[in-house]
Parts: structure tokens; sequence; C-alpha cells
């Protein structure tokens, strides 16, 4: 007999309901954004409805699928696309104060990644340390790069201006999750007439692994060894190319001098989730390669579905210890987070945030 088993999904999206109404009542709004993320108007209306919804929808699908909790973040590009510091800062705290609100409506169903300003310097260290240890949540989650004054430069996440902020992870012992987010101008050349490559479809893996390569190559791992670093989207392609990519580098190291090998860094560092990538060929490569201990499962709602993501895990071709790791013991361990069985709601709390009380992000 087939038991389903209980599930954690840790890439699942919000926008806050007043940003999503704003975008739905303005066709040109909608157009440029889904422009932005390579999708179209059709594709994306639907979705914004849902991600501003956080209770009959949300946790009917969760209900649905078998997902017992699911840890909820700032849809990209969020925070990271602001330019302003003080701005970003304010907004960071504005929503994760939100967030923390529509928690605690459903405290044994949600749980959440904190929205920081990594372009406020010494506000982001704070902004993090408050959501983790105030508001309880169980890490960080930043939307690719963080824009700046030159809109062909970002700020990546190996910046030594950043170097306080990976020690406030490290002393906090929460992982940061990085989610893709479009390329900066001068990375969507190739792309050119073809808008469907931008987003999800291509160009958000090839942003998010370069990006993760940046950090293993220029030995963040080695200055910050006991960092966490989640990536969405059954690693970003990066399992399938790192046998390839340690081999090139060992033959052209450059300058660089680096403790450990790539898989070395996969297997004390990194963490992936199958979040909108539902292969079989796809996660037994990674479990190949970096392991089951380290492969979560995500449904990266409400882009992905949780119903087709959930029936493809309980069924795909893996050992039944794997499975119950990746459904829910590698995520429950590495959070903390206790398990409770989907559909069983915990009474609402009673929340004082009020939507006048929020800017605009996209």
């Amino acid at each position: 007999m087939n038991i389903r088993l209980p599930k954690i999904a840790l890439e699942e999206a919000y926008l806050h309901p007043t940003d999503v109404a704003r975008v739905l009542g303005d066709e040109a709004a909608l157009a440029q954004i889904s422009d932005g993320g390579g999708v179209t108007t059709d594709y994306y209306r639907p979705i914004l409805h849902r991600l501003g919804d956080f209770d009959e929808a949300r946790l009917h699908s969760m209900d649905d699928a078998g997902i017992a909790h699911a840890i909820l973040s700032l849809t990209a590009p969020g925070i990271q696309r602001i330019v302003d510091p003080r701005v970003a800062a304010t907004q960071a705290r504005l929503e994760n104060d939100f967030l923390a609100g529509r928690i605690a409506e459903h405290p044994g169903r949600y749980s959440g990644f904190a929205a920081v300003a990594l372009q406020a310097g010494a506000e982001a260290i704070a902004e993090t340390r408050r959501a983790v240890t105030d508001l309880g949540f169980k890490g960080v989650l930043i939307n690719g790069y963080t824009n700046t004054l030159d809109p062909n430069v970002g700020l990546y996440l190996d910046d030594p201006s950043l170097y306080g902020f990976w020690e406030t992870i490290c002393e906090l012992d929460v992982p940061v999750y990085l989610h893709p987010r479009p390329s900066l101008p001068g990375g969507l050349a190739p792309y050119s007439s073809y808008p469907e490559m931008k987003g999800a479809t291509w160009g958000f893996g090839m942003e998010t692994a370069s990006h993760t390569v940046r950090l293993l190559l220029g030995g963040h791992f080695d200055r910050f060894p006991s960092c966490k670093l989640i990536l969405g989207h059954m690693g970003e392609g990066l399992p399938a190319l790192l046998w390839r990519t340690q081999n090139m580098f060992d033959l052209n190291p450059f300058n660089r001098r680096l403790k450990k090998t790539l898989p070395e860094y996969f297997a004390d560092n990194i963490w992936i989730t199958t979040s909108g990538s539902f292969s079989d060929s796809a996660l037994t490569n990674a479990i190949l390669t970096v392991g089951a201990d380290h492969i979560m499962f995500s449904v990266d709602y409400p882009y992905s579905e949780s119903t087709p993501a959930a029936a493809w895990i309980d069924r795909a071709p893996i050992s039944e210890l794997d499975r119950r790791k990746i459904t829910h013991g590698n995520a429950r361990d590495l959070f903390q987070l206790p398990l409770q069985p989907a559909g069983e709601s915990t009474p609402r709390a009673t929340s004082t945030a009020t939507s006048s009380d929020y800017g605009r992000l996209i």
C-alpha cells in the first residue's frame, strides 16, 4: 500500500495584495512585468491572483498535494530591484512584518524567509537579525544580484561589502536561498528576439548558476565555511555541469586556490530543491552528484502547481529512504520544523498589519 508522505516546500512565493491589485489594474504595468520575466500576460495574470492569497487557494493547493508546511518568501525581484538603500531597507522591514502577520494566522502551516536590503549595509544586517531572532524566520531569500545606481552593474553575493552580512548569517546559523532573476542588461544579448528565453525557460537558471559559481570559485565557502546556501530548480543545472566545471578549473585556475573541490562544497555547504523541476532524470543525476541528504522538495508555487509536483516525487524511481529525506526529512532537520499533517490548520491569530502600510515593489 502506498502512503503519501508529508511534504515541506520552501520556494513558495507571495506578493503583497496591494501590489497584486495595482498591477492587475494597470495593463501597461502587467505587460512590463511579464516581459521582464520572459512570460506572457495571459500566463502571469492568474499567477498574480495566487501570489496575493494566503488562505483559500494556497492552503487548498497544499492540502491537495500533502504539503504540511511551506516557507514563504517575497517573489522576485523583490527588494533587490530597489536602488535607493533607504527605501529598500524600509520596504524590507515592512514586507517582513507583513509576512510575519500572515504566518501568525496559520503558524502550523507557514514559516518565512526574510527579505533584506543588501544595498543598505548595516540595515541589512540588523534586519536579518531581527527577522530571525524576533520574527522567527528560517533564513533569508535573496533574489539574485542587487541593483545599483549603474543599471549595468549588480551587487553580487561575493562582494566584500557583504562580508558582514555573511558573518551574521553564519552566526545565526540560518541558510540563504539564492533565487533567480533576469540577467543584467548586458547579459540579455543572447535573448534578443527570443523573449521567452529571458525567464525561467532558460535565463533564470543561467544567471543563478553563474552567481553560484562566482561564490564557489571566489573562495566564499573557504571564507565562510559554515555558510549554508540553497539553490532551487534542481540546483540550476549545476549538478549536470559540476564535473566539467571542476575539470576545466583544475586546468585553468588562473590565480585562484581553493581548499576543496566543487563537489565537496556542495556536500558541505549547498542544498538544492526540486522547485519547478519535476524530472526523474534530473533528480537521479542530482542524487548521484550531490547526494540525497542535500536535496529538498519544493514546488515554486504559484509558478508551478503543487499537485503534479507532489505526485511526481511520490512516484519518482528512488529509494524510500531517499524519498523520505527529500519530501520532508532534510528540510525538517535543516530548519528544525515540527511536522503537522496537511489539512490540520491551527487557530488563526489576529494581525494588526494593514495594506496601507506597504509600498510598491514592482
